[in-house]
């Protein structure tokens, strides 16, 4: 059974920095692309960033562009979200997702994935 485990949430000043990880275990890491979103409640839970197998293809939503960074390490079956110039805007809870089906085109959408971490929150305080 695949499991996802996040870790490297917290609080933290706007302005400041953290770094997501997230260890996939009962699969084989490369298979998958690997994704992060984020939902804060009452609203989806919405894509931020995502990456292919060989990390050749990556995708960020808008709001991430220029500020965030993913990247895995397939020998630590492991994906990364640096974040960096965090805002307020960016406090919600960070979810990690996982995906081995085909795709002509890298997956964005929460239905696209089939297994997700328990999540992560992170607060970004003014």
């Amino acid at each position: 059974q695949v499991q996802l485990v996040e870790s490297g949430g917290g609080l933290v000043q706007a302005g400041g920095s953290l770094r997501l990880s997230c260890t996939l275990s009962g699969g084989s890491f490369s298979n998958y692309y690997m994704a992060w979103f984020r939902q804060v409640p009452g609203k989806d839970r919405d894509i931020v960033a995502v990456i292919n197998w060989n990390s050749d293809t990556i995708q960020y939503a808008d709001s991430a562009k220029g500020r965030f960074s993913i990247s895995r390490d397939n020998t630590k079956s492991t994906v990364y979200l640096q974040m960096n110039s965090l805002n307020p805007e960016d406090t919600a809870a960070y979810y990690c997702a996982a995906d081995r089906k085909l795709h002509f085109s890298p997956p964005l959408y929460q239905y696209n994935y089939d297994y997700w971490g328990q999540g992560t929150q992170v607060t970004v305080s003014s």
